[in-house]
């Protein structure tokens, strides 16, 4: 099990990115969340097996239908078992 922290860039926020990004993890079985930052960037935590946290990071890299993503900051973090499921924050 591992847990990522992720900051998206581009045109990620008014394109359903999060919306999106929900959907995926809860397909994968991924847990964490996701919200809009006020500078125009996407922040996320992803927590579960490697392989689907791998797999929804780079969904949201390449596959999200409206957004252009620039650029993704990954930052490995320990993973703590903290979530029961998959949530949008918000600001």
């Amino acid at each position: 099990m591992i847990r990522r922290h992720v900051y998206f860039s581009g045109k990620v926020q008014g394109v359903y990115f999060r919306y999106n990004t929900k959907k995926k993890a809860e397909k994968e079985g991924v847990r964490g969340w996701v919200k809009n930052l006020r500078d125009g960037r996407v922040e996320a935590v992803f927590e579960g097996p490697k392989d689907r946290v791998k797999e929804v990071i780079r969904w949201c890299r390449k596959e999200q239908p409206h957004a252009k993503v620039e650029s993704v900051e990954i930052k490995e973090e320990d993973y703590a078992g903290e979530f029961d499921r998959f949530r949008i924050k918000h600001i």
